[in-house]
This record gives structure tokens, sequence and C-alpha cells, in this order.
């Protein structure tokens, strides 16, 4: 279908079942899509594994549906100052699978691209790499899980190691332009892990703050091609992650 536009965050978001895999854009609070993250906890779906740098903050973004226990796996690079993030998972309430920056980034380009699997230098020789990292602990501190040992590989006299490719249910992207035909533009930082994650998923959903009739084609950042849903929202405030002030 061309026309991509959708009339309201609930409806975007309305098929999204319990046990969903959701691929969420955005780097701290920069470029979150936190109108499509509200829509989704008022659907209540729960079980869910959400595939994000980090879960947002206490009180915003993807730390509410942490905070509603709606996330039962989280892949993604660090907890950031999420105390609820870090506190389920040493307390045993919820699986975490951490990833590099970068490898994460990489991960979801390959499944957009249809690359199941590459090879990185990063985590050659680390517990990343030989399974060492807990993923679960138990509620008694105790380790419940382990990551799995990954496979290697030498190239040229270097060591590999090998990464598979995410491929989400669903995708959750910030725009600052789409055009009704999915093709979408960002703003500066804003287009962090956001294209990664349009293209990784089976079905993509994005809400952006300005919806035009068309963007020029040398402005477009990802085409329209890997987009199914676009909703308008206006221009979000994002807050601040940390506020130093002098005395």
């Amino acid at each position: 279908m061309l026309e991509k536009v959708i009339s309201s965050v609930e409806k975007a978001v309305a098929d999204i079942p319990d046990g969903a895999s959701i691929a969420v854009g955005g780097f701290g609070l920069v470029g979150i899509p936190a109108r499509l993250i509200d829509a989704l906890r008022e659907l209540g779906s729960g079980d869910l594994t959400i595939i994000s740098n980090n879960l947002g903050t206490d009180d915003f973004g993807l730390g509410l549906l942490l905070k509603d226990h709606r996330i039962s796996r989280s892949i993604g690079s660090y907890l950031g100052t999420n105390k609820e993030y870090a506190r389920q998972y040493l307390e045993g309430e919820l699986t975490v699978e951490f990833t590099p920056q970068g490898t994460l980034a990489e991960r979801m380009r390959a499944g957009g691209a249809g690359i199941p699997a590459f090879y990185t230098k990063a985590g050659v020789g680390t517990p990343l790499a030989e399974g060492e990292i807990p993923t679960r602990y138990n509620r008694d501190g105790s380790i419940a899980q382990t990551s799995k040992p990954k496979e290697t590989r030498e190239f040229h006299g270097e060591l590999y190691v090998l990464e598979e490719a995410l491929t989400p249910d669903f995708a959750f992207v910030h725009a600052a332009r789409a055009d009704r035909y999915g093709n979408l533009a960002f703003a500066k930082t804003a287009q962090n892990f956001n294209p990664d994650a349009a293209r990784c998923a089976a079905i993509t959903i994005v809400q952006a703050e300005e919806v035009v009739d068309a963007i020029p084609p040398a402005e477009v950042d990802v085409p329209g091609i890997y987009v199914d849903r676009v909703v308008e929202v206006g221009k979000q405030e994002t807050g601040i992650e940390f506020r130093t002030v002098s005395k």
C-alpha cells in the first residue's frame, strides 16, 4: 500500500500482541518514539522483547513499560541511569542480553539487509564472546542463566566473533518528517538507532513530527519501502537526562 498514514498512535499499535519483539529507536532521550510507547502502554501488551540501546529513564519512554512490568527481555547496550532497569535485572525479574553499541546497530542493519549473521572483532577475548555474562539472576542474587559462547573464526591472522542479525516483529521509530509514502527524514542526532530499527522489522511504525505530501529524494534518510505505518505527533519534548548546575 502506497498510503502509509494512520490517523492515531492508538490505531498504529493496535495489533501488537503479548510476546511481540520490538526494535525501538533513540539514544538516551534523543529520538525516542515516546508517543508510540505511550500508546502501547495503554494497549496493555506484555511479555515484550525490546531491542533498544537502553530502556529510557525511570519516568520516560521505555522506562514506563519497564515500570509496568511489560518487558520480559531486553537486548541492548547499557543500563544508563534507569534504576528500575538495574533492579529488575539484578533481582531476577528481567532477562538482559548485553551487546556492544556498534554491534547492536550492525545486528539491526544486517537484519534489514537480509544478512543472517556477521563476524566482528568487538568482544573478542571478553566474557561476551566466552559466554560468561549473566543474562538472568535468581531472586537470591545467584546467577540463573548466562550468555551462550559465541562462535569464533580467524581471518588474516585476526580472531572474530559471530553475531546474529536481529529481525523483530515490529519497530518503533521517531522521525522529524515523513511523507504519505513512508519516506523518512531525521533531525541531527535523532537519527542514531532509528534508521537501523526502521529497516530490520517485519512491520515498522513511525511517529513523525510532521507529515508532508512528499520529501525530495535527496533528503530521504530511509525510503518508504521499509515503512508500514506513519502517524503525525507534532513536536516532542524529550526532557534532560543529566542536569548539572553550579552552586
